[in-house]
């Protein structure tokens, strides 16, 4: 029991930076600067969905609490756009939305996770998520398949089954897959599903990268298992407002109902300027604004990766790279102090789970010239 001037150890062993450990480095280096180690987007928001093209003169309440279940004009856009894009029967009491795909994630893991339960990671996984089971003081369990160690459904759920125990309450997936741009088969998701429901586990699908597939077809898990899925989205990612920290969550309505009261006890309601924003790009220019998005991002994806001699990513906005060949004495540390010498930040592979050896760049989060540098000294670095 933590007193004065202790804290609480769910806090003090929560991992602070897991983007990059060198980023201090940085401020030493003199010249031209490549920060490819967080995932955003150098694009700016549709044009009538910025904060420039919102006036309280003309939105009502626009500087006023919305509803902690989200905003009215937000609510049916979302309910809308998800029967049409998914097929699921979606009603306002299947929505919460959040303070970004991670308030919604956490509002999620706080209404299914007690104290010493496990939750089943399909690694490499998005880092803060492994933070979010921690802090609601569950144990996240690493379970490798992105990085190449399934090659079939049945290995995947081999690997899901040898992880599994008496107290795992849910399995995790992210797909398209950040950091390692995989996008799981249909069937395996499928199989995935039939697993959950013979061990009557929940699924937490986070799909934030869903309209950024550049080969193959992304699968939404919910309509697959609408009793049982959280399934979380982002206008971060999918429209380029990361700043404006509006997400939202979908799953059956009493659960939905219990993420709300998670929600109200920690942001209560999603800024209500950011839901006028994302309901405006939902019902105008927000499927225009995705495709010039996405071929761009594929064009940048293929450059990056032929440069790096690696394979093309199938979705998301992400590299991932074993550098193990090219690591010395001082391992994955030496080589990040290297990089952030030459001006250039990535993120570390163990922030994603069981990757001593890989890293992972972002080629969106800065302009196309400034991604060329920065993959350019990576590859230069890295003898390619």
């Amino acid at each position: 029991m933590p007193r004065f001037p202790e804290i609480a150890a769910t806090a003090s062993t929560t991992r602070g930076a897991v983007y990059s450990t060198v980023a201090a480095r940085l401020a030493a280096h003199q010249g031209q600067t490549f920060p490819l180690h967080i995932g955003d987007t150098w694009l700016e928001p549709a044009v009538g969905c910025r904060m420039e093209d919102l006036r309280s003169a003309e939105i009502e309440g626009l500087h006023r609490y919305a509803p902690v279940a989200g905003h009215p004009l937000l609510v049916d856009a979302i309910r809308r756009s998800v029967e049409k894009r998914a097929g699921a029967a979606t009603g306002a009491e299947n929505i919460l939305v959040s303070a970004g795909a991670t308030g919604a994630l956490a509002a999620a893991a706080a209404a299914l996770v007690d104290p010493g339960d496990e939750v089943l990671l399909l690694a490499p996984y998005w880092p803060l998520i492994a933070g979010i089971i921690h802090q609601a003081r569950g144990r996240p369990i690493p379970v490798p398949v992105f990085a190449g160690e399934v090659e079939s459904a049945e290995s995947l759920l081999a690997a899901c089954d040898a992880r599994a125990s008496a107290r795992t309450v849910a399995l995790y997936l992210n797909s398209p897959n950040n950091p390692t741009g995989r996008l799981l088969p249909r069937p395996w998701i499928e199989a995935l599903v039939a697993w959950a429901r013979s061990r009557e586990l929940w699924i937490l699908a986070d799909e934030v990268y869903e309209d950024y597939v550049y080969r193959g077809e992304h699968t939404h898990t919910r309509p697959l298992a609408p009793e049982r899925t959280f399934a979380a989205h982002s206008f971060s990612k999918a429209y380029g407002m990361a700043g404006n920290r509006c997400g939202y969550l979908l799953g059956p309505a009493e659960p939905i109902a219990d993420a709300r009261k998670i929600a109200a006890h920690t942001f209560y309601s999603t800024p209500t300027a950011a839901q006028i924003a994302a309901a405006r790009v939902l019902t105008g220019p927000g499927e225009a604004w995705i495709a010039d998005a996405r071929r761009r991002y594929a064009e940048l994806g293929e450059e990056a990766a032929a440069r790096l001699g690696i394979e093309a990513p199938a979705g998301s906005t992400f590299l991932f790279l074993d550098v193990a060949e090219h690591l010395g004495p001082a391992g994955l540390c030496g080589l990040l102090e290297a990089c952030a010498d030459r001006g250039l930040l990535i993120a570390p592979g163990p922030s994603f789970g069981p990757y001593p050896t890989h890293v992972r760049i972002c080629f969106t989060s800065a302009p196309p010239e400034v991604v060329r540098g920065g993959v350019e000294t990576l590859a230069q670095l890295l003898g390619r």
